[in-house]
């Protein structure tokens, strides 16, 4: 049971992604990306719901079916290796959903003209509050919030 539960936590976590700010994902490096100033108006923590790719149900299905059917005779063997395939299926979803949900914030932005906008993101390295002046970096469709740095004046 065990080595069940450590195959199919190993194959859930392979399929987690992230929506933190502090990673980048491969395909948007060297990429430019658009840059937008904004002002935080509010942030209020939200928590990102875990994937069903189904990858976690088809490893929990493969590994019970294969460990219930090494039980019992043949006849048996089948019943008990249908009966794990199914629980495994089920219990690898669950696994898979749990390890790639994440906490999160809903930031909540006022840009230059006024337009409102909402960023959901994982928690990250900084800490936003309202009022603090941010850029938005959108690379391929997808936009992280991130402290401005400060202005320096042209030379």
């Amino acid at each position: 049971m065990k080595t069940l539960l450590s195959v199919l936590a190993a194959a859930a976590l392979a399929a987690c992604s992230t929506t933190s700010p502090d990673v980048v994902q491969r395909s948007e490096a060297q990429r430019l990306s658009q840059v937008q100033d904004a002002t935080v108006l509010s942030v209020r923590p939200v928590v990102v719901d875990g994937t069903q790719s189904g990858t976690g149900g088809v490893t929990g299905a493969v590994v019970g079916g294969v460990a219930g059917s090494s039980v019992g005779g043949s006849r048996e063997a089948v019943v008990v290796g249908v009966l794990a395939a199914v629980t495994g299926a089920v219990v690898g979803n669950a696994v898979e959903r749990a390890a790639t949900r994440e906490d999160a914030y809903e930031i909540l932005l006022q840009l230059p003209s006024g337009e409102r906008r909402s960023v959901v993101q994982a928690k990250g390295s900084e800490v936003l509050q309202p009022g603090d002046a941010v850029i938005l970096v959108t690379t391929g469709g997808k936009t992280r919030v991130t402290k401005a740095p400060p202005v320096r004046p042209a030379s």
